[in-house]
């Protein structure tokens, strides 16, 4: 890895719009704070709906420029992005976990991974290609072209703000298209600003990238709303997917949506399965990054037979993990983003226990850090299972048999990841076909993303894939040209 001998990035209470870095003339202040010790990172003003027409007006001229470009030189610019990221590295994992909360195990991943689509979307200009068909008409040609799709709108999550957002923007820019970005509130700088800097470091040309922070009530549905996106790239909860699909639908100008949404993932620890192994993938993809990941592990479901000897291993493993700061080598988990989702955690804690879930592991809550909760005696039925926890509380259901196993991992209106542990992995693979879910792994955990697979689910998890020669789909347009080469007859 080269040495970063440049000055770290600074000046992130600007916005990033028209390929200029300028001040939001809204009245309204984004107080960005460390989520573990409330120290304030940076105070950003944020952007009105006349920055964000701004923002828009200089994406719809620059995108028509960078069309033409080659694809060698589109590549070229994500080449130098990932060479940024590498120099910047430890700068870069340094505000994953002072704006998100990530341990520093979770900020490393999240840069892998957001390191991996760059480098993957480098090589998208030379992938896309367009399909020559057979005409039933005499003397037709029939072209099918793929095309930029124009600009696009991404909305980003703060759970994995870096990662979540370039997996947008590197393939939509790759593939010739413009994109204003809102990044969310609480990871303004992750999710938005840290990378307006590194695409303007590679050399991008002003106005493809432009970064609006600015409040909901200002500019969320304006975003939407909009006449020049023609693609909404959303990642986030259901109830605001749901949303956001009604307006890019039902308004003036109707646009497509890439919608990555919640999930509810059933961890499913069959009989004959490896019982410590299980253990220990269920310990990691339950409580990495406190479970605030639309991935996570949100049910464990044990056949009958080994129940009682999971629990007491997973109980077991998950009293050694270290709580607390989030920059210490081995803390595995660390604060939740907001006041607000702790408040809805200890909600959750109090419901479970309601409905009779009987608690085996909890914790002293210490300003936003939660320690692990484990409950038993979950049924299919308690709020614990039926909707995304987001944090490290889990429930662990017992199934009768492996049919039943199955009917409580599909009993869900989610169907975004899963996983089943199995000694037999033809009936792992049985098993996993039986799940309605976008994606499902055997012998490991719910928590996987690669950036030449397609991520995304069914039901109330979303609308569209991700990664490799599926985003190629979301990012581009269908373009069918015919031409007649010789005269043809009409009936009239």
């Amino acid at each position: 890895m080269s040495i970063n001998t440049t000055s770290a990035y600074s000046d992130f209470h600007l916005q990033f719009i028209a390929g200029e870095w300028q001040t939001g003339k809204d009245d309204s202040i984004n107080t960005n704070t460390n989520p573990y010790n409330g120290d304030t990172l940076v105070e950003v003003q944020q952007a009105t709906k006349d920055q964000l027409n701004e923002a828009y007006d200089a994406a719809s001229q620059a995108q028509e420029k960078w069309a033409k470009q080659t694809p060698a030189t589109r590549a070229a610019v994500l080449y130098k992005v990932v060479n940024i990221l590498d120099q910047r590295q430890e700068e870069i994992v340094d505000w994953l976990i002072k704006e998100s909360g990530s341990t520093r195990i979770k900020a490393m991943v999240e840069f892998s991974a957001t390191r991996a689509i760059t480098l993957e979307a480098a090589t998208f200009p030379n992938r896309v290609h367009g399909e020559i068909r057979p005409s039933n008409t005499p003397g037709k040609e029939n072209f099918i072209y793929r095309e930029p799709i124009g600009v696009v709108a991404v909305i980003s999550p703060w759970n994995f703000p870096l990662h979540l957002t370039q997996r947008s923007i590197a393939p939509a820019l790759a593939l010739g298209n413009a994109v204003v970005l809102k990044p969310a509130s609480d990871t303004p700088v992750t999710g938005g600003l840290l990378l307006a800097k590194v695409f303007e470091e590679a050399g991008l040309p002003k106005g493809l990238l432009n970064v609006v922070v600015g409040s909901g009530s200002e500019i969320g549905d304006a975003i939407v709303e909009h006449k020049a996106p023609s693609l909404v790239s959303f990642t986030g909860s259901t109830s605001v997917g749901k949303h956001i699909g009604e307006l890019a639908n039902g308004g003036e100008y109707i646009k497509q949506v890439a919608l990555e949404l919640g999930g509810n993932s059933p961890f499913v620890v069959l009989k004959d399965a490896d019982i410590e192994q299980a253990v220990k993938a269920a310990a990691f993809g339950k409580f990495l990054h406190q479970g605030q990941i639309c991935i996570a592990i949100n049910r464990v479901i044990v056949e009958d037979e080994i129940y009682d000897d999971f629990v007491e291993r997973f109980l077991a493993h998950v009293k050694t993990l270290n709580v607390g700061d989030p920059n210490k080598q081995d803390t595995a988990v660390g604060p939740i983003i907001n006041e607000k989702q702790v408040k809805s955690l200890k909600e959750k804690i109090a419901k479970a226990q309601d409905e009779g879930a009987k608690m085996i592991l909890s914790g002293e809550i210490e300003g936003q850090v939660v320690p692990p909760h484990i409950f038993t005696e979950v049924t299919r039925e308690m709020d614990l299972s039926r909707n995304e926890v987001f944090g490290p509380l889990v429930g662990i259901i017992r199934a009768k048999d492996e049919d039943d196993a199955l009917s409580i991992a599909n009993d869900s209106m989610y169907g975004l990841s899963s996983a089943v542990f199995t000694a037999d992995m033809q009936k792992g693979l049985r098993f996993a076909r039986g799940i309605r879910a976008g994606m499902t792994h055997i012998n490991d955990i719910s928590v996987n993303d690669e950036s030449n697979t397609p991520f995304g689910g069914e039901k109330n998890s979303g609308i569209g894939r991700f990664n490799g020669e599926w985003v190629l789909e979301e990012f581009t347009r269908t373009h069918w040209i015919s031409m007649q080469n010789e005269p043809r007859e009409y009936p009239f």
